[in-house]
């Protein structure tokens, strides 16, 4: 996205798993995408899909009255195709409390006693770094309430 914007790229990544990284220059990138119609194709595909994910993101933190409803909308956001509706949703969650915090806009306390609370309604089963949700309806249902 910085190299088509011109502007400083203004994010950084930590990798979950080991992976190899190659580094393109901008100007090349941007040869090989003038050269490559599929190319361009692909990246629009790709500035979409990240729109999206940020617009989610903002309406998720943005539109929740409640800390619960915010974290309830993620929950359901990241969970979207896992499982099935008869055995309910299950997903890993690789972020740690304080980072699911931040993405959410509250404090690592809070999301612990957000999720203990989930966990007292039944809406969440949670197993380590599994979590189940065993009905996206009553999720969504608190979420939008």
């Amino acid at each position: 996205m910085a190299t088509l914007s011109g502007k400083p790229y203004e994010l950084t990544a930590e990798t979950l798993h080991h992976c190899q990284v190659t580094y393109v220059r901008g100007d090349e990138f941007l040869r090989l995408v003038a050269r490559h119609p599929e190319i361009s194709q692909a990246a629009m595909a790709q500035l979409v899909a990240d729109y999206d994910s940020a617009r989610e993101q903002l309406r998720t933190v943005g539109l929740s009255s409640s800390l619960q409803a915010r974290l309830a909308r993620l929950l359901l956001e990241w969970s979207a195709g896992a499982g099935d509706a008869k055995l309910g949703s299950r997903l890993s969650i690789p972020l740690t409390h304080e980072e699911i915090g931040e993405l959410i806009g509250s404090s690592r306390e809070t999301v612990t006693r957000a999720l203990s609370d989930f966990r007292h309604r039944n809406l969440v089963i949670i197993k380590g770094s599994s979590l189940m949700i065993p009905s996206r309806a009553a999720l969504g249902s608190f979420a939008a309430a």
